[in-house]
């Protein structure tokens, strides 16, 4: 198998949809040698524990309504193409993430990330909810049957927030800027949205050189 490493943000629109291109690409080659891994990239590492009011957001982040139906538009095409259901109306809360990359590195363990990573972009983007509160990120590790009492307890307490910190740290002294980044086997990045052809060229070339 070949490692891949996705270096994301569960409230990162373009991680959702560069997921989606690449799960596309691995649906056409079921044999396919990668395993992936999801490793954390806070967007907003600064952003307060509860997370922040939508509205305040995107009045910072982008002057407000407008600019942020300007900045959204190509998301949303993107999003469309790809048989997405992006719903920014609905998101009430932008939250801090560490919470949601702690569950996607317990995920991990249970060999469920891959399902955990999507369905809280699906979660956040789809269904507004938000997933810096701590029952619904216990709900959703329910739905793919984790202990959710479990969860709670993790939640409340500090376990891996200095791992997941320092994993998010060691990626930016990489030079990472930007998500997502796909990372081949430790050594090739491609950053952003890949198109499904790309995808199927690299499982190819993969494939073909692991054949020899």
């Amino acid at each position: 198998m070949v490692r891949l490493d996705i270096i994301s943000d569960p409230i990162c629109p373009w991680c959702y949809i560069g997921k989606t291109l690449l799960d596309q690409a691995l649906a056409e080659r079921p044999g396919h040698p990668f395993e992936i891994h999801w490793q954390p990239f806070q967007l907003n590492p600064e952003m307060p524990e509860g997370g922040m009011d939508r509205k305040a957001y995107l009045e910072g982040k982008f002057g407000g309504r407008e600019g942020a139906i300007r900045a959204y538009a190509p998301v949303l095409e993107r999003a469309e193409a790809a048989g997405l259901n992006i719903d920014f109306a609905a998101i009430p809360r932008t939250p801090n993430t560490l919470d949601a990359h702690r569950l996607l590195h317990w995920a991990e363990v249970e060999e469920c990330q891959d399902r955990m990573a999507m369905a809280l972009f699906h979660a956040y983007f789809e269904e507004g909810r938000d997933i810096g509160d701590h029952e619904v990120l216990a709900d959703i590790a329910d739905s793919l049957s984790l202990d959710a009492a479990l969860i709670r307890r993790l939640l409340a307490s500090d376990a891996d927030r200095a791992e997941i910190s320092e994993r998010d740290a060691r990626f930016r002294n990489m030079g990472i800027t930007g998500v997502p980044t796909f990372i081949v086997n430790g050594q090739h990045a491609l950053p952003g949205c890949q198109p499904p052809e790309t995808w199927l060229r690299v499982i190819d070339e993969i494939t073909a050189q692991l054949a020899e």
